[in-house]
């Protein structure tokens, strides 16, 4: 994906930033306490088994960041902006 792409289909998503590689697109959510965290890793990772892309994710006490990237292509691809915009949806 050119880097043109990229920063347009950035520019829809809202508090989602390119990673320093430029080859994955990640947000950090803040939570009160862990069991929101938990619940949001949990979210994520039932969002990526129903539409089989499956993002990074790390969470503990009052954080969880979740990544998108498309390893088999070595980078970013249409499916990482969709499934952010999915996740972004879902948190509506």
């Amino acid at each position: 994906m050119e880097s043109q792409d990229i920063a347009e289909r950035l520019a829809g998503l809202d508090g989602w930033t390119l990673t320093p590689e430029g080859k994955a697109i990640t947000r950090h959510f803040a939570f009160k306490g862990f069991a929101k965290a938990v619940e949001m890793a949990n979210l994520v990772a039932w969002l990526g088994n129903k539409r089989g892309h499956h993002p990074d994710v790390a969470f503990g006490w009052g954080y969880c960041q979740v990544t998108f990237t498309t390893h088999d292509a070595g980078g970013l691809t249409d499916a990482d902006f969709t499934a952010a915009a999915h996740l972004d949806a879902l948190l509506r």
